[in-house]
């Protein structure tokens, strides 16, 4: 089957992905030798996008995006529950590849395959009318979104974020592996947290 875009309405392209196989070979490769499992989140109603790298393992198994601590993380860093966060309505989350990438030889996540945003993406933005809110979570989505804006990289790109706001929260990865850059960079969550938390309220409750 093809897994082309095209111009149709957001439960078509997401029918669409789900049945997407084209990184199938790619994946029976990797350490984990898994089978695709597109994760699809979004409906055209919804006004905010969360816009990350690619679903982890655990994500994988689930079927529900940011179902892990790094998920926990990043709701508490927006300042909505579970409920909130995971209603498809409200809340798009696009990853830049919607399958897990899978683990290389020494156990560290593969990146998402640029085939998948190549695909699909421009289908899916143009199915998303309603956004007024892309909160880009890590350097991938920040790269795909911002261009030349987030080629000074992750740390550079999220200290600038007044410059795209209140369009556009550029955040770094909410893995617990960026704890350490939390604490170097005290300013994300004094000053960038707070302003993203109102935002997001302001946009929910418009809605």
């Amino acid at each position: 089957m093809s897994c082309r875009p095209a111009d149709d309405n957001a439960a078509a392209i997401a029918a669409r992905i789900r049945a997407c196989g084209l990184c199938a070979e790619r994946f029976r490769a990797t350490a984990t030798a898994h089978a695709p499992r597109p994760i699809v989140w979004f409906r055209p109603s919804a006004r905010i996008l969360i816009a990350g790298q690619a679903p982890g393992k655990r994500v994988h198994e689930s079927g529900r995006p940011f179902d892990d601590p790094s998920g926990r993380r990043l709701r508490e860093w927006l300042g909505v529950d579970e409920d909130t966060f995971w209603d498809r309505a409200r809340f798009a989350i696009v990853p830049m590849a919607f399958c897990f990438p899978g683990y290389d030889a020494r156990g560290a996540d593969l990146p998402p395959p640029p085939l998948c945003a190549r695909t699909w993406h421009e289908g899916v933005m143009a199915a998303l009318p309603a956004i007024r809110l892309t909160v880009l979570v890590g350097g991938h989505a920040q790269k795909w979104h911002m261009g030349a804006a987030a080629k000074g990289g992750v740390t550079r790109t999220v200290a600038a974020w007044r410059r795209h706001a209140p369009a556009i929260f550029p955040l770094p990865h909410p893995s617990w592996r960026n704890t350490g850059w939390l604490r170097k960079n005290p300013w994300f969550e004094a000053e960038l947290v707070p302003a993203l938390r109102a935002r997001v309220a302001e946009v929910l409750a418009d809605g």
